[in-house]
C-alpha cells in the first residue's frame, strides 16, 4: 500500500463514513502528507502498513522544532485515527501511535470582545461604501447566532425563517440546527437584500446565497477575516480577532447574561457539553452568581 492511496482512501472515509467537514479532512491529510514526505527526504522505506512507533517518533520530534505543543498534540491524534482506521479495514493489527504520549497542554480560553467593543466595532462600518450594508448584516449576524466563518459564507436565504425568528444552519459534519436570530440582525439582512443585494446578480448556483461578492458569488472566509480585520484596525482594537471571536464572544456574554449552558451548546451545534464548558472558565464570577441565586443556604 503506497502513501497516497492510503491518504485518498483515508479522505473517503472521513468524508462519508464519519461526515467530518472538508476543512478537517484537510487539516488530516497536511499531517499525513508531512508524514511521507518526512519518509522520502530521510529515504526511509516504510509504507502505511509497516511503520513502526520509532519512525513515526522520529517525525514527531523533528516537528516538534517548528509548532506548538498544541499543535503537536493535534498531530498525533491525527495519525492515531489514521491507523486506527487502517486496523478498522484490517490493513493493520497494531497502532505505532499507541505508546506515543501527546505533551500536555492546558485550557486556551478562547479570546472575546467586550459588549461595547462589539458595539464599537459594528458602528465603524462604512454604510456610504458598496458593501457596508452587507459588513454590517455578517458581523451583526455571526454575533446575533454564534456561527462559525464557513457558516456565515453558506447561509442562503432559503435557510432564513424570520417569522418564526430562527436561521437553519449547517454546521459540521452537514448537520442541520435551527438557531434563535435577533431582530437587529434580522433588520440589517432585510436591509441588504432590499438596498445592496439586488445591486449584485448571482452567478450561477449562487442565487440562494445571501452575502455574495462583488461577482455575484458567495463570499471567501479569507474576505470575512479581512473584513473583520480591517474593522478592528479602524478602532484601534489592540487584540487580534477573527471569526471565531464573534462566537466565543456571542457565547460568552449569553452565559454571563444567565442563559443555561445547554441551550449555548445547542445554538453553538457541539455535540458535547465539555466543549461548550470552556466558556466557564472565562468568568469565574458567573459560577459564584449561580451558587449566590440558586444555592438553597444563599
Amino acid at each position: 500500500m503506497k502513501w497516497q492511496s492510503a491518504i485518498r482512501d483515508y479522505q473517503l472515509y472521513l468524508k462519508i463514513e464519519r461526515g467530518l467537514s472538508q476543512n478537517t479532512i484537510d487539516a488530516y491529510s497536511r499531517d499525513l502528507e508531512k508524514l511521507s514526505l518526512f519518509l522520502e527526504e530521510n529515504n526511509i522505506n516504510f509504507s502505511p502498513i509497516t511503520i513502526d512507533e520509532t519512525t513515526i517518533q522520529q517525525f514527531i520530534y523533528q516537528v516538534a522544532k517548528k509548532v506548538t505543543s498544541r499543535s503537536q498534540a493535534r498531530i498525533i491524534s491525527g495519525l492515531r485515527s489514521f491507523f486506527d482506521y487502517l486496523i478498522f479495514e484490517e490493513y493493520r493489527k497494531t497502532n505505532p501511535t499507541d505508546l506515543i504520549e501527546a505533551p500536555k497542554i492546558g485550557i486556551k480560553l478562547p479570546e472575546t470582545l467586550s459588549e461595547d467593543e462589539i458595539n464599537e466595532l459594528i458602528s465603524s462600518i462604512d454604510l456610504s461604501h458598496t458593501q457596508g450594508e452587507r459588513n454590517r448584516a455578517i458581523i451583526e449576524t455571526m454575533y446575533s447566532c454564534g456561527l462559525r466563518v464557513s457558516e456565515i459564507i453558506t447561509l442562503k436565504i432559503s435557510d432564513l425563517f424570520f417569522e418564526e425568528g430562527f436561521v437553519r444552519v449547517i454546521g459540521k459534519g452537514n448537520k442541520q440546527r435551527f438557531v434563535p436570530i435577533h431582530l437587529t440582525a434580522q433588520k440589517y439582512i432585510l436591509s441588504y437584500t432590499k438596498h445592496n443585494r439586488n445591486l449584485t446578480k448571482p452567478q450561477k448556483g449562487f442565487e440562494d446565497i445571501v452575502f455574495l461578492n462583488r461577482r455575484g458569488k458567495k463570499l471567501t472566509r479569507q474576505m470575512i477575516f479581512i473584513i473583520l480585520k480591517d474593522l478592528a484596525g479602524k478602532i484601534n482594537l489592540s487584540q487580534k480577532i477573527s471569526p471565531h471571536t464573534l462566537r466565543h464572544s456571542f457565547a460568552t456574554h449569553l452565559l454571563k447574561n444567565g442563559a443555561d449552558l445547554t441551550a449555548i451548546q445547542q445554538m453553538l451545534g457541539h455535540e458535547s457539553i465539555t466543549t461548550t464548558e470552556i466558556y466557564v472558565h472565562l468568568d469565574k464570577s458567573y459560577l459564584k452568581e449561580v451558587v449566590e441565586n440558586f444555592h438553597p443556604r444563599k
